[in-house]
């Protein structure tokens, strides 16, 4: 089943998303790729001989965000009349989510509030088993070493533990809340859900609280001592506990100035607004013991409709920790390469993506003409860049750790550049196999790092022969792959130079730098292309123009995405800043990139997450979200509108 998030919150230990509505979609712990826990968790109000499911299209919605953390705020309106806020938070180090309902009604309100589970402990609905505890007021399934616990203050009054099966010989918790009445069993094994219950009884608009404490521990005792402690705390206390989390988070940031801004407040305030969320999505979306990041939150864990986002590409971690690094935390940077490190495969390339403890994923690209080189081509620019930013005192013992990882990595390279541009192997975009633009790109950026990082380690050897590969590889990519048209081809597919126009082109100059808008002739190249990625693959939506990948693009409907065009928006940026004359040709690149920036900014969930696309039809977020790679660009963005000056 696949299913967007709208928010997301966390903590080291617990990452949750959830739906627009309040609704639980993912319930991740111990890591954020696995194992996910949940397949519902909802509320529903039982009146009059109906329940009243809190997700149902009867209920009008309005999600935030509170600013500058990762509390969520949900407030639900039913045409009857009651009201339902919800305001989610973690507790500050505890694997605890804490779901604070407020319900009133403009009526006299009798009836039922329940909270309905349907819990699949260890990622599987087998062999899982549950019980309820009324004495010390918590409802607990586990399977293995994975104990997930409900409690509330107040207590529970009425519970279920059901099994799903139509035939079970225990009624499932979702179909025994239709009578408005729980049948009290205590325990199942099997194929389970429950409800837990509270007795409702308002007067016109009076307003009645329940909060709810969802944790998970890896031991029966544990997940008693876990909520016994969470229940002694004041839910306030905890609230501001995961505030000022998010504060101290964000007190570490490179500072907006924007002072080229300054006259439209407004944009400001959104672009301030923009980062932070970034910012703070990128934390969540990292695991604190590896090192590495998610993609995006798995949202099809069984690939309906792609191969899944719940991994780690190195591609995608190389944008989101430089950003970080540039935004002020180099910490995640330092981390990531120790990952990479450990993660290296024997040829000195890395795969395709990985599991979080740095296993292999599930992956299309096991053999040469399926990998993704610009995986390991990004990696080792990545670790130049992050170089030419330590401090001179700290270079040598980042050489000293890494050498023979970027050694592996560059002979990798070698090895697949024998002819100049790339042997076959699959494109960025996981759709094709050929020689692309982009990986040969990224390759002249690596084996650049790499040579760089010889000359360092005082390897001349190694830093000429590399050195000369890379150039032959920008060599051959200009003179085979430049059309007479005014771009780069996608590739070489089946043979064939492909004509397709396609936004990755973009990554030849930014942040690659196979050319340099420092010569006149590949400057003019640069305009070329962007005028090419505009004329081709602008889409009219939100006001103004999102880029879709490349032309005649099909998946998830050929819609425009946050990365390509935040891709487009930082070229545009690039070249403003390097000019001296803030003239008219300064003027233009700097409105065009504020457009893409506007547009992105439009096209955010209602909580401020950056998706991978946006509908084309709606305007609306689409497909992953948050995304990492759409954070760190947008980060990236915002910091080279920082470095903008009045003309």
């Amino acid at each position: 089943m696949i299913r967007h998030p709208n928010a997301i919150l966390g903590n080291d230990k617990l990452l949750v998303s959830m739906g627009e509505k309040g609704n639980l979609l993912g319930y991740f712990y111990p890591r954020r790729d696995w194992a996910q826990h949940l397949v519902e968790s909802k509320a529903c109000i039982y009146t009059g001989g109906n329940l009243l499911w809190t997700d149902s299209p009867e209920w009008k919605s309005k999600q935030e965000s509170v600013d500058d953390t990762n509390v969520v705020t949900t407030h639900l309106s039913h045409f009857s009349g009651i009201e339902v806020s919800i305001h989610d938070f973690m507790h500050q180090k505890m694997p605890v989510l804490v779901r604070k309902y407020e319900i009133t009604s403009k009526d006299h309100l009798s009836g039922k509030f329940y909270y309905y589970s349907n819990f699949q402990a260890g990622e599987t609905h087998q062999r899982n088993s549950a019980f309820c505890d009324p004495n010390a007021g918590l409802l607990v399934q586990y399977m293995q070493n994975f104990y997930i616990g409900l409690a509330s203050a107040p207590g529970f009054e009425e519970w279920q533990v059901g099994k799903i099966q139509e035939n079970g010989w225990v009624a499932s918790a979702r179909s025994d809340m239709e009578d408005g009445n729980l049948q009290r069993n205590v325990e199942e094994i099997g194929d389970l859900d429950s409800s837990i219950g509270w007795e409702l009884d308002l007067l016109p608009g009076e307003s009645t609280t329940i909060t709810l404490f969802i944790g998970i521990s890896s031991e029966r005792q544990l997940i008693y001592d876990l909520l016994a402690d969470v229940l002694e705390q004041s839910s306030a206390d905890i609230m501001h506990g995961y505030e000022d989390r998010s504060a101290r988070w964000l007190s570490k940031k490179q500072a907006l100035e924007l002072s080229a801004l300054v006259d439209d407040p407004l944009f400001k305030k959104e672009v301030n607004s923009l980062y932070d969320r970034s910012l703070l999505s990128l934390n969540l979306l990292n695991d604190p013991d590896e090192g590495s990041f998610v993609a995006s939150p798995e949202f099809d864990p069984a690939f309906e409709m792609c191969g899944g986002y719940g991994f780690c590409w190195n591609r995608d971690t190389v944008e989101v920790v430089l950003a970080l690094l540039n935004a002020g935390y180099p910490e995640f940077a330092t981390k990531f390469f120790g990952w990479c490190k450990r993660t290296q495969l024997p040829n000195g390339s890395w795969f395709q993506r990985y599991w979080l403890d740095g296993k292999e994923a599930p992956s299309w690209g096991n053999f040469d003409d399926s990998t993704q080189i610009d995986e390991t081509g990004s990696t080792l620019y990545a670790f130049d860049q992050y170089y030419l930013k330590l401090e001179v005192s700290e270079r040598a013992e980042f050489l000293k750790t890494m050498w023979e990882t970027v050694y592996r990595g560059a002979e990798y390279l070698m090895g697949r550049t024998v002819q100049g541009l790339h042997d076959p192997c699959r494109c960025l975009w996981e759709s094709d196999k050929g020689i692309f633009s982009y990986t040969n790109a990224v390759i002249y950026a690596g084996l650049k790092g790499a040579v760089h990082l010889a000359r360092e380690n005082g390897e001349p050897v190694f830093a000429e022969k590399w050195f000369d590969r890379a150039e032959l590889v920008r060599k051959e990519t200009i003179d085979k792959l430049w059309l007479e048209e005014g771009y780069f081809s996608r590739g070489i597919i089946d043979n064939n130079i492909h004509r397709t126009v396609d936004s990755s082109m973009i990554g030849t100059f930014i942040p690659f730098a196979l050319l340099s808008p420092n010569d006149p002739d590949e400057k003019a190249m640069i305009f070329s292309m962007i005028e090419h990625i505009e004329r081709a693959l602008r889409v009219p939506v939100n006001g103004y123009f999102g880029i879709k990948r490349y032309e005649n693009d099909n998946y998830i409907d050929g819609n425009p995405w946050v990365v390509t065009t935040l891709w487009l928006s930082r070229a545009l940026l690039t070249l403003a800043v390097s000019m001296e004359d803030k003239d008219d040709e300064y003027d233009l690149l700097v409105n065009k990139a504020l457009e893409y920036i506007k547009w992105t900014i439009r096209s955010t969930t209602s909580t401020g997450l950056l998706s991978e696309q946006v509908d084309k039809n709606t305007g609306q977020a689409a497909w992953a979200r948050p995304l990492g790679w759409s954070c760190a660009l947008f980060m990236e963005n915002a910091l080279l509108l920082n470095e903008l000056k009045k003309a």
